[in-house]
């Protein structure tokens, strides 16, 4: 049995790391059988989450599963896909982590009001006196490496707009196909949805979730990968749009 180590489930939704998130999506697109359990990312071969143990084989990062999985169990994610559009969802892949990612987590953690209502919490299980420094510890990292991608450099605004840029390019890519790369999902999919569940949970508030939801088909796309790979959990965004 694989295992799957995560952030757990929170802000709204199934997995709180959209990385962990990705990886759970494309075990299911496999067919592969696993169970999750939370562990923190020190716990982890590389210092992040998240990481499997296949077997007593440990392997960590969500691109570097992907792999061990498909060379282990002979799947191919991106099976249909011809030599242009591998290449096309590589590229779209490398945007969504490298770029969006960061863009559309920034809120999540320099909102002072979307921190105390969410990573504040990542330390809840601790005692009480050990809670401080841990938060401290959490606030200098996250803020190092923002800050190392280039993020932070920027004004707000800015980085709303980099963001936004980014949504009309995958609202462009996806047009009105049901799955970024056609008719079925493949394995850039999973990033991209997890990201964008990420900024779209109304957990949080932020200009950049309200921009969100103004790419329709984005909000969608959304919805129905949430529906096809997480059908026992529920969305609450899609029942607010059910209500509406």
């Amino acid at each position: 049995m694989i295992i799957l180590y995560g952030a757990g489930p929170g802000f709204g939704l199934p997995e709180r790391s959209p990385y962990t998130m990705k990886t759970a999506v494309q075990l299911r697109m496999a067919g592969l059988e696993f169970e999750t359990r939370q562990a923190m990312p020190q716990q982890s071969p590389k210092g992040q989450l998240p990481f499997i143990d296949d077997e007593g084989e440990l392997v960590a990062d969500s691109t570097f599963i992907r792999l061990h999985l498909e060379w282990k169990y002979g799947f191919d994610l991106d099976a249909g896909l011809d030599a242009r559009q591998r290449a096309e969802a590589w590229a779209i892949e490398r945007m969504v982590e490298n770029h969006f990612g960061w863009t559309a987590a920034w809120p999540r953690y320099f909102m002072e009001e979307n921190f105390a209502l969410g990573p504040a919490h990542f330390f809840d299980h601790l005692p009480e006196e050990q809670r401080p420094a841990m938060l401290e510890t959490l606030r200098s990292r996250v803020a190092n490496n923002f800050l190392a991608v280039g993020i932070t450099r920027h004004e707000p605004d800015e980085i709303e707009w980099l963001c936004t840029r980014s949504m009309q390019s995958l609202s462009a890519m996806l047009g009105d196909k049901p799955y970024l790369m056609g008719h079925a999902p493949s394995g850039v999919d999973a990033i991209a949805f997890a990201q964008l569940a990420g900024l779209l949970t109304p957990y949080f508030n932020s200009p950049l979730r309200r921009q969100a939801e103004g790419f329709l088909n984005l909000c969608a796309y959304t919805d129905r990968m949430m529906a096809r790979f997480f059908p026992d959990f529920v969305w609450s965004r899609a029942s607010i749009l059910e209500a509406a």
